[in-house]
């Protein structure tokens, strides 16, 4: 089967010669410099074969970008405004790793919003995607593998608007301002459906992804009263005009304990979650028993168990093998590998991995 046949039998419960194999497999920095005096050779790879996935997360970022500005920068960190106009203070150590201050955002005011949205989140592909923008979608049409587009984070009905105001800022519009909150999800959801009408023109999606990131380890950053009367209704909108241009699978990803917020995003026909943080309580086969087929799941694998050795790696991957047996489950880990993990564990992970997606483990 091609990758991409492979992935929608999967997602529709459908006979497959295998799973997906090496989806969301991916490391910090770090690891990498750790791997490099363990035998990994950048230069040629790791070698195991992943399935392909054609994956754009990058079109609804705002465009064009805010320029880089160093604002301050001394021996140990640099505070600078990023691409999306936040300004941020960084480590110079590891700055792709370790958790940065967020200084300002852009959006501070209700007219900052007005010039920010004017300016940076307009649906014009040429500049988000390229002047050929036409020729590059067409193309999609013949492909092979699964085509994903992930709105990233600038897709969701609160990830989005932290980006803008600050998770303080927004989690206290709610109640002081709660008609700035709606007008914001308003125009994220015309934007959506601008940017993915216009590609849905020239090729079809196998998947539309949101991005939220709302979720700590002991919960969800909005409670589900909330997350129902707001973002509900915004959700459904998006989803259900996707779905009258023929996309069927939606997603969204969200880190932390999200528990609560499940029925909310099943009830707006999101059928697709991940990465299920183990480490937060979140349990892929629990979810299953719950929700039923009509939930998807993505991922779900305690990657901590690869720091520990290939006994605790056997039984993670005996954990998932009746979702893997049954459909609508791809196995990947629930993040990005940090440094505490070997390079032989990585690679006995791998090949284990193998055999648990082809029936054999």
């Amino acid at each position: 089967m091609t990758s991409r046949e492979r992935f929608l039998n999967v997602m529709n419960y459908q006979p497959v010669d295998r799973n997906l194999y090496g989806m969301w497999i991916g490391w910090w920095p770090e690891t990498q410099q750790r791997w490099e005096t363990e035998g990994y050779d950048p230069a040629v790879g790791h070698g195991f074969a992943i399935d392909p996935v054609l994956w754009y997360g990058g079109w609804f970022f705002p465009n064009p970008p805010f320029a880089y500005e160093v604002v301050e920068e001394t021996d140990t960190t640099i505070t600078y405004i990023n691409h999306e106009g936040i300004l941020m203070r960084e480590r110079k150590d590891n700055r792709y790793s370790s958790m940065p201050q967020f200084l300002r955002f852009p959006v501070e005011t209700r007219e900052d919003f007005h010039q920010f949205w004017a300016t940076r989140m307009q649906p014009d592909l040429a500049a988000r995607i390229g002047a050929d923008y036409v020729q590059q979608l067409t193309a999609l049409r013949d492909r092979q593998a699964p085509l994903i587009v992930v709105a990233d984070r600038w897709g969701g009905f609160f990830g989005g608007l932290r980006n803008m105001t600050g998770v303080e800022r927004l989690c206290t519009l709610f109640y002081d301002d709660p008609a700035f909150v709606e007008e914001m999800m308003d125009a994220t959801a015309d934007f959506l459906i601008a940017v993915m009408d216009q590609i849905l023109d020239y090729t079809d999606v196998d998947v539309f992804g949101f991005w939220e990131d709302m979720g700590f380890k002991t919960g969800p950053l909005l409670g589900p009263e909330m997350a129902r009367k707001y973002m509900l209704p915004r959700y459904k909108r998006v989803v259900d005009h996707l779905m009258a241009r023929g996309v069927k699978l939606f997603s969204l990803d969200s880190d932390g304990d999200i528990t609560k917020l499940l029925p909310v995003w099943v009830d707006a026909g999101i059928n697709i979650l991940y990465p299920f943080e183990v480490q937060c309580g979140m349990d892929v086969n629990a979810v299953r028993r719950e929700f039923g087929r009509d939930l998807r799941m993505w991922c779900g694998i305690d990657k901590r168990a690869l720091a520990i050795g290939p006994e605790a790696i056997d039984v993670e991957l005996r954990r998932v093998q009746p979702l893997v047996q049954e459909g609508g489950y791809i196995p990947g880990l629930d993040h990005s590998m940090p440094p505490d993990i070997p390079y032989a564990n990585f690679r006995y992970f791998m090949e284990r991995l193998w055999e648990l997606v082809n029936g054999r483990l």
